[in-house]
C-alpha cells in the first residue's frame, strides 16, 4: 500500500522549490517543469495540488513567504526602544534561508507592480507592517513631545529603513550581518528619540521624582 503523503507538506515542498528557483534564476524562470526537476515530483502531481496553471503555485508561494516572515522567532525586550531594534533585527534577512526567501519576496513585489492580485496581497502586508512600526514607535516616544503627523513621518522613515535592508540584501550574494542591522537600527532610533523634547508630563514626573528623592535624603 503506497505511503500517504500530507498535502500540506507536499505544497510546502513545492513552495520551497519555487523560492530556490527564484533565488537562483529569477521569477520568470519558474515553470512546472523546473519545479518538477527540483522536487522530484511529476508535473501531474503538482497539478493535482495546484491545478493546471503556474499562477496558483506562485500565489501559494507568496502566501508561504509572508507567513514565514511573520512567524520568525524573536526574543523581545521589555524596553520600548530596544523592542524596535529587536523587531527590525529579526525581520532583516540575516541567514541563508532568510536571504533566499527575501530575494523571492522582492521579486514578487516587483512583479506585483503590474499584477493587481499580487499587489493586493502585498499591500495588505505592507499596511500591517506600517501599523506595527507606528505602534512600537508610539510606545518608544510616549515620554516625548511629538505630534501625530510627525509620528507618522517617523514611522515611514523606519519602514523605509527596513525596506532598504530587504532590497540591498536581495541585490547581494550574502545575507546581512545581524550585528550591523542591530547597530544601524539602534543609532537611528536613538537619533530619532533625541530629536524630540520630553513631554510636559515627563518633565513634571521627573521633577516630582527629584523632589521626592530630596525629601527622602533630608529625612535620612
Amino acid at each position: 500500500m503506497p505511503k500517504r503523503v500530507d498535502p500540506d507538506v507536499r505544497r510546502e515542498q513545492v513552495a520551497d522549490a519555487v523560492i530556490d528557483e527564484i533565488a537562483a534564476h529569477g521569477v520568470r524562470s519558474v515553470t512546472l517543469g523546473r519545479i518538477a526537476a527540483r522536487t522530484g515530483l511529476a508535473i501531474g502531481s503538482i497539478r493535482h495540488y495546484f491545478g493546471d496553471t503556474i499562477r496558483e503555485v506562485m500565489r501559494f508561494t507568496l502566501g508561504v513567504l509572508m507567513q514565514r516572515a511573520a512567524r520568525r522567532d524573536a526574543t523581545m525586550s521589555d524596553d520600548p526602544l530596544t523592542r524596535i531594534v529587536d523587531v527590525f533585527t529579526f525581520a532583516a534577512p540575516t541567514s541563508e534561508q532568510e536571504h533566499r526567501e527575501n530575494i523571492a519576496l522582492v521579486e514578487y513585489r516587483v512583479m506585483a507592480r503590474t499584477d493587481p492580485e499580487l499587489a493586493a496581497d502585498i499591500a495588505a502586508t505592507s499596511l500591517a507592517a506600517e501599523e506595527v512600526i507606528r505602534s512600537l514607535l508610539r510606545e518608544a516616544l510616549a515620554d516625548r513631545a511629538i505630534e501625530e503627523e510627525a509620528l507618522h513621518r517617523e514611522a515611514l522613515l523606519l519602514l523605509a529603513l527596513i525596506e532598504g535592508f530587504s532590497f540591498s540584501s536581495a541585490l547581494s550574494s550574502t545575507p546581512l550581518h545581524e550585528t550591523d542591522v542591530r547597530a544601524v537600527v539602534t543609532a537611528t532610533v536613538q537619533r530619532l528619540r533625541d530629536a524630540y523634547p520630553p513631554s510636559e508630563k515627563a518633565v513634571e514626573g521627573a521633577a516630582g521624582a527629584a523632589e521626592a528623592a530630596g525629601e527622602s535624603r533630608s529625612h535620612g
